[in-house]
C-alpha cells in the first residue's frame, strides 16, 4: 500500500462517520503549536515574526492535550516554532498516542538525533548494541555518545522517551537540495544534519516524512532530485505545497531581508507553472494527500477552501481563519467554527473573496476539499481511495551522481555564505560585496567533489547568529 493501512483507514473512516451524521464543518487535521520559539529563522516563515518567541508563552501540556480532545481531529501536526524544543514535547507526543491519534512531529531536524540517543538510552540493553553499532559505522552516532547510551542511568531509563510508532511521523522540513535549503532556512549545514537524522530514524525504525515548500525561484528539476534523493533515503511520504505571500513573512522580507515578497512567493499562475507535473510525481514518488488536490495544483480544476478542516491551536487559542491568516483567535473550536464568516474567504470560480486569498493554493486550505468531495466530479472518489489504497512507489535507487546533486552546497564550499565568508578574508571582496549572502540565485555548481561527513560548526548547537554575524563584518569592512 501507498500509506499504511491502519492510517488511511482511521483517516477515512472519520470521514465517512461525520458524512453520515451531515456534519457540516469538523477538523481532520489539528496544526497544534505549543509555541513559537524556534533555533532557525527561515526566510518566507511568519511564525516567529507572529507571535511571541519567549519561552515563557508555551501552551500548557494539558491544554494541548485538552484541545486535540475537543476538536476530534484524528491527526495531530505538532509544529511551531521548533516543537523539539518543547520542554514536555516527549509527553505530549505519547499523550496523542494514547488518544489514539496519528502524529506528525513538523520538525527542522536539528534535534532529531539528540532525541532518538535519549530514547535509545532508555531502552538500551545489550541485544541492541548491533544496531548501535550500525550507528556508529554509519557515523550517526558518536563513540562518546554510544557509550553515554550503554552506560545510561536511571533516570535516562525513566524518562520518557519519543519511541518508534506506526501513529508517528518525524517530518522534516526540507525545501530543496543542500544549497536552496541550507539557503532558505539561513544556516549552512542544516540539509546535511536534516539527512544524518532521517538516515537515523529509519535504522531505529521511526516513519519519517518530509515537507516542501516551493516558492518562486525553485527549480522544478531541482524538486525532482530532491524527492528521488529524499526516495533513495527510505522516507516514507512527502507533503510539498506552493510558498504563499501572507502578511507576516511578506513584512518580515521587506523588513529583515529587503526583499520584495513578489520576487518570492508564487502567483496561482506561477503555482501552476511550477505543479504542472505533480500527477507525474504523484505516481513517482510517496506524495500526501489525495490526487485531486494535484489536479488543483496543476491547473486542471478548481477547488474551494475549506481552512476550517485543518485548525490551527496556538498560545492565543483557536486561531482563524486559517493556518496562515489571522483575523482572530477563539477560546473554543466550536465557537470558531460557529463565529467566523468563512463564506468571506478563500477563491470562488476564479475570483478571490478576499485579496490576501487570491493567490492562495496551498495545502492546509484545498487538500482537504480534495478529500471532502466540496468540488466533488464523477470518479472523484475512486480517485481517491485507488491513490492511498494503491501500491506505494518502488523506493530510487541511491547512486554517487545522485547525492553529488543532493549535496550541492557547503559540502563542495559553495553554501550561500561562501562569498561572504570569502569577504572577510578579502577586503577587495569585502568592498565589492557578497552577492551569496543575500541572494538566492546559485552559479552552477561543480560537482566533482565528494560529499559527506559533517558540516563545519555542527547545526546542532541551535545558534542563529551565523549568517548576521557575516554580514555584519562584511559591513564593517566597506566602511574601512
Amino acid at each position: 500500500m501507498r500509506f499504511p493501512f491502519a492510517l488511511s483507514a482511521k483517516i477515512a473512516g472519520h470521514i465517512i462517520k461525520h458524512k453520515l451524521r451531515k456534519t457540516p464543518k469538523f477538523a481532520m487535521v489539528l496544526q497544534l503549536e505549543p509555541l513559537h520559539t524556534c533555533n532557525l529563522t527561515c526566510t518566507g516563515c511568519g511564525r516567529i515574526r507572529e507571535y511571541s518567541t519567549n519561552l515563557k508563552d508555551m501552551v500548557p501540556l494539558e491544554k494541548c492535550l485538552a484541545v486535540a480532545d475537543e476538536c476530534e481531529a484524528p491527526m495531530v501536526s505538532i509544529c511551531g516554532g521548533e516543537p523539539l524544543i518543547y520542554p514536555k514535547i516527549e509527553e505530549l507526543v505519547a499523550g496523542l498516542l494514547q488518544q489514539g491519534r496519528i502524529i506528525y512531529i513538523c520538525t527542522n531536524g536539528v534535534f532529531m538525533r539528540k532525541k532518538m540517543r535519549d530514547y535509545l538510552a532508555a531502552v538500551y540493553s545489550p541485544a541492541m548494541e548491533a544496531k548501535l553499532q550500525e550507528l556508529l559505522n554509519a557515523e550517526l552516532v558518536t563513540a562518546k555518545e554510544a557509550e553515554v547510551i550503554r552506560k545510561s542511568d536511571a533516570a535516562a531509563r525513566q524518562k520518557v522517551v519519543i519511541r518508534p510508532s506506526q501513529w508517528m511521523y518525524w517530518n522534516v522540513h526540507v525545501d530543496g537540495l543542500e544549497f536552496t535549503h541550507d539557503l532558505i532556512v539561513e544556516r549552512e549545514g542544516v540539509f546535511k544534519e536534516c539527512v544524518l537524522a532521517i538516515k537515523m530514524a529509519k535504522i531505529l525504525g521511526y516513519q519519517t516524512a518530509t515537507n516542501t515548500t516551493v516558492y518562486k525561484e525553485t527549480d522544478v528539476q531541482e524538486l525532482e532530485d530532491m524527492f528521488g534523493f529524499l526516495s533513495s533515503l527510505n522516507v516514507d511520504g512527502h507533503t510539498i505545497s506552493p510558498g504563499y505571500e501572507y502578511d507576516a513573512a511578506k513584512k518580515d522580507m521587506v523588513k529583515r531581508l529587503g526583499k520584495q515578497p513578489e520576487d518570492f512567493f508564487l502567483t496561482r499562475k506561477m503555482t501552476r507553472q511550477k505543479f504542472a507535473r505533480i500527477q507525474e510525481w504523484g505516481e513517482k514518488f510517496t506524495i500526501f494527500g489525495t490526487p485531486v488536490y494535484q489536479e488543483f495544483l496543476a491547473g486542471k480544476r478548481e477547488l474551494t477552501c475549506t481552512a476550517w478542516a485543518i485548525p490551527t491551536y496556538n498560545i492565543k487559542g483557536w486561531k482563524a481563519p486559517c493556518y496562515l491568516m489571522t483575523d482572530g483567535h477563539y477560546d473554543g473550536f466550536q465557537e470558531m467554527l460557529t463565529k467566523v464568516q468563512w463564506d468571506k474567504y478563500g477563491v470562488v470560480d476564479g475570483v478571490a473573496r478576499d485579496p490576501r486569498c487570491e493567490n492562495c493554493m496551498v495545502h492546509c486550505g484545498y487538500d482537504p476539499s480534495g478529500a471532502l468531495g466540496t468540488n466533488y466530479q464523477r470518479g472523484d472518489n475512486w480517485k481517491n481511495f485507488k491513490y492511498n489504497f494503491g501500491a506505494k512507489p518502488k523506493p530510487f535507487t541511491a547512486t554517487a551522481a545522485l547525492t553529488q546533486r543532493a549535496f550541492n552546497g557547503v559540502t563542495i564550499g559553495k553554501g550561500h555564505l561562501a562569498e561572504a565568508k570569502a569577504a572577510i578574508n578579502s577586503p577587495r571582496a569585502a568592498m565589492n560585496g557578497a552577492q551569496a549572502a543575500f541572494s538566492r540565485k546559485a552559479e552552477p555548481h561543480d560537482h566533482s567533489h565528494a560529499s559527506g561527513g559533517t558540516a563545519n560548526g555542527g547545526c546542532g548547537t541551535g545558534d542563529t547568529t551565523q549568517r548576521d554575524e557575516l554580514l555584519a563584518k562584511i559591513a564593517e569592512g566597506k566602511k574601512t
